[in-house]
């Protein structure tokens, strides 16, 4: 049982019902701040650019991206795996910490949701860019065709790819939709014009707040969270196999799709740490997402450092012990110590040295080092996503097909476009919608009163 005297309030100021729904609506029934604007014309002038990119991409094929015959993969592919692991957290917050019943994640599940949407939209954008002639995407759907004996091949994990993504943004999509119904009936009622008023009550498809649909309510949830949570192992697993099943040095390794979803769920985490603290000082959210909540998300953070570290360690031992003299290069003189050590080492220090600050309490007690630390966690797993793909390919077997690979400002502009993409979804979001659980932070209001004798 959860106990307010030793681990804190869930939320503080000892609010009353009334007094949760108006403050968690206030960032949306409140004039717009100007950082608002600011920020949004920003997001949308960073879209506009990876909309060029992308018509560049379009119009003249992936000639325009920095990659060649020897590195075939570049940018594109680091940043769709990145923003894959981004889109993992919402359903670790909502799946895993609800199966651990931690109470806790009600005042985050909310926005963790959220940026999964927008962060596996992002992803999805790079597969079909990557296909060069995007029009012919429908090419990789398995559908009677006229095509003759030319099919997918089910053999290939690119085509799991698409399949697990697809099947992720849709039930990811529909788990966060359905979570805010009781909130969106809540903004019906309390909707003083008729436009909203129309609008928010065709979003609650009718709710009523009867004990039968608070019934079918949560049989849907668990029924959408059993399968989102078996979609977060699988849809990266299969994204490890994209790797794995090759022979590139460095890739060919059993100890990837765990490798891999350990990795997702450590960026994710850190994403949402980064968001949350920005909606805790911006929309002064102090009292439903507190020290308390920071400080558990910095102790999960310590964890998954340990499992990364433990990780890399592991890849460097196996390349020794088996004696390949490829493995070893690609480890020892390519990314430890060689053109990409730059690259290797940001990865280990942001990934594993820097997480472990947060041992100390002082640490994890001050915000601004616990912002920056987290915005560093991100940056370490874009590095390793980008060591994984770029050494391992500009150098294989044959000295002779060994080529550098540097991206194209296409390439950057894309990248560009897609993290414009994803805050103008978050700034949608804050403006729109409850960035907070109503209905689950009443819940968990006066939680943990009395300990469990």
């Amino acid at each position: 049982m959860y106990n307010k005297a030793i681990r804190g309030p869930l939320v503080l100021g000892n609010k009353n019902i009334g007094q949760i729904t108006s403050e968690v609506l206030s960032p949306m029934e409140r004039k717009l701040p100007v950082w608002w604007y600011i920020a949004l014309t920003i997001s949308l002038s960073a879209l506009t650019f990876g909309a060029w990119a992308a018509y560049r991409t379009i119009a003249f094929g992936i000639g325009e991206w920095g990659v060649n015959n020897t590195a075939g993969w570049g940018w594109g592919i680091i940043n769709f795996v990145w923003w894959i692991g981004i889109g993992h957290a919402g359903t670790a917050f909502s799946i895993f910490l609800l199966v651990l019943r931690q109470k806790w994640r009600t005042s985050i599940n909310r926005s963790a949701e959220a940026m999964t949407v927008f962060a596996i939209l992002c992803a999805s954008m790079y597969p079909l860019l990557h296909l060069g002639r995007i029009w012919l995407f429908f090419y990789i759907l398995p559908y009677p065709n006229f095509r003759g004996p030319l099919w997918i091949n089910f053999n290939s994990p690119l085509f799991w790819d698409v399949v697990a993504i697809s099947t992720y943004v849709f039930a990811s999509a529909t788990f966060w939709y359905v979570g805010m119904l009781p909130d969106f009936a809540i903004i019906r009622e309390r909707a003083s014009s008729k436009i909203k008023k129309v609008v928010y009550s065709i979003l609650s498809f009718g709710w009523n707040g009867s004990a039968k649909t608070w019934f079918h309510f949560e049989n849907l949830s668990l029924v959408l969270a059993g399968i989102t949570a078996a979609l977060v192992v699988s849809v990266h697993s299969i994204v490890a196999m994209d790797f794995a099943t090759a022979v590139e040095p460095g890739w060919h390794t059993t100890i990837f799709p765990p490798y891999f979803v350990v990795g997702a769920i450590f960026s994710g985490f850190a994403m949402v740490l980064t968001l949350v603290i920005i909606m805790r000082q911006v929309f002064n959210l102090k009292d439903f997402i507190t020290d308390s909540h920071i400080n558990a998300i910095t102790k999960i953070l310590i964890f998954i450092s340990l499992i990364m570290a433990t990780g890399y360690a592991t890849e460097i031992f196996i390349s020794w012990y088996s004696g390949n003299q490829y493995e070893m290069f690609t480890f020892f003189h390519n990314r430890i110590n060689g053109d990409y050590r730059w690259a290797y080492w940001i990865m280990v220090t942001c990934n594993a040295f820097i997480p472990q600050l947060f041992w100390f309490k002082k640490v994890r007690s001050n915000i601004a080092i616990v912002f920056v630390i987290a915005l560093l966690i991100n940056l370490g797993m874009w590095f390793e996503r980008f060591v994984i793909v770029v050494t391992s390919l500009t150098k294989d077997f044959m000295p002779a097909n060994w080529h550098s690979y540097h991206p194209t400002i296409v390439e950057i502009g894309i990248f560009i476009g897609t993290l414009g993409f994803f805050v103008t979804g978050i700034l949608i979001f804050f403006r729109f919608f409850p960035v907070i659980a109503i209905h689950e932070i009443k819940g968990v209001n006066n939680i943990g009163e009395e300990s469990n004798h």
